[in-house]
């Protein structure tokens, strides 16, 4: 296999650790053990307490798959299937599910491992383009023109990474439709589910809206528990399963146990876990809507209608790629800046869903007035 370099990861790699703010994070603030421990139940400490180091389940623990697919309706704990992280299953489905004559439609822009690995493993990726001039809005009939006789899968991401965006829900309905016309499989990486502003902007998940839609979740985004590195596919397409079970044998072949117990106490705390993180989010949206308001000459942006990222555009003659870079190294604030996502505009991701945002922002805007 020959892949892209992910220009995302080495971004991160570069200054993830080093910079002193991360104003570009796409996650809510982490939690410590003992915090999420004392969320857990009854039953979950006792698992935790009970917990030996040895090989977990290949699939996931049973009592894991069952809390997740306790998130859907009409999904069973046979139709979860439990990653190292979300991005063991979005390598894993493109290895499984495509190949050399395939086609694949994905919306962009996007994290680029969602149509790098179809890339990898085979296939020809058609880009479903959001524009800022229309609200990052999906365009069912701009998807249409892109679909062919030989495309396999459909690939979205809802909430969008970088933008926030989620789409209207005619939009969604008939893109589902055009996906089962067309005989073409839809995958929607969910993992910044639960992140919507308001509930009624929640879009079913794919896994429930056709028998043949895959649903990729994971812990890391809303749920501020990236470490974890627990991710999981749902589906009710079972033969697709047990294909992703069998790749899934030459990667990680299991998660670790502690992860999986923690994300069993997780998941069935979840309201409060949420509830945590979507305080601090919406205390800082409150902080960059401010921001905008002050400074419509420099700064403007589709507010997103999720938490905890947004993609705005700066107005300013420089680069966006120089802005980042001066940002970081003289205020030790790193932004997301658009050319990792090989994007073209002048937009930079911003997250704002870590406590200590209110100092990157002030620092960021010391940096505007510098």
């Amino acid at each position: 296999m020959r892949i892209a370099e992910f220009k995302l990861e080495r971004y991160f790699a570069r200054w993830e650790f080093e910079a002193k703010l991360l104003l570009g994070s796409s996650d809510a603030d982490s939690f410590g053990l003992e915090e999420l421990l004392t969320l857990a139940d009854d039953d979950s400490r006792q698992l935790w307490h009970d917990m030996r180091f040895g090989y977990t389940e290949s699939p996931g623990h049973p009592v894991l798959r069952a809390t997740i697919a306790g998130l859907y309706d009409g999904i069973s704990a046979d139709e979860v299937l439990v990653f190292a992280g979300a991005e063991e299953a979005i390598f894993t489905f493109a290895n499984v599910a495509l190949g050399a004559g395939d086609h694949a439609v994905v919306m962009w822009p996007a994290y680029q491992s969602l149509h790098e690995t179809a890339r990898a493993a085979g296939a020809d990726v058609s880009l479903l383009r959001l524009r800022y001039q229309k609200a990052w809005a999906l365009d069912p009939d701009e998807l249409s023109s892109l679909v062919k006789p030989t495309t396999a899968c459909v690939v979205f991401n809802i909430p969008h990474n970088p933008t926030g965006a989620i789409p209207e829900r005619g939009a969604f309905d008939a893109a589902v439709a055009l996906c089962e016309r067309a005989g073409a499989r839809l995958f929607v990486d969910e993992v910044y589910r639960y992140g919507e502003l308001d509930i009624k902007h929640r879009l079913p998940a794919a896994c429930e809206a056709s028998p043949t839609a895959v649903s990729l979740g994971g812990l890391a985004k809303p749920f501020g528990l990236a470490g974890l590195r627990i991710g999981w596919i749902a589906t009710k397409d079972r033969t697709l399963l047990t294909r992703m079970a069998a790749f899934k044998d030459y990667l990680t072949i299991c998660s670790s146990a502690p992860s999986e117990l923690l994300a069993i106490a997780a998941l069935r705390a979840r309201d409060r876990v949420l509830a945590r993180n979507r305080a601090i989010a919406l205390s800082n949206l409150s902080l960059l809507d401010d921001l905008f308001a002050r400074r419509p000459k420099d700064l403007e942006w589709v507010r997103p209608p999720s938490w905890p990222i947004g993609f705005p555009r700066l107005l300013r003659p420089e680069p966006i790629e120089e802005f980042s870079a001066r940002l970081v190294e003289r205020t030790g604030v790193m932004i997301a800046p658009e050319t990792i996502f090989d994007h073209r505009g002048n937009h930079f991701r911003i997250g704002f869903g870590r406590r200590d945002m209110p100092v990157a922002l002030g620092r960021f805007e010391a940096f505007l007035d510098a």
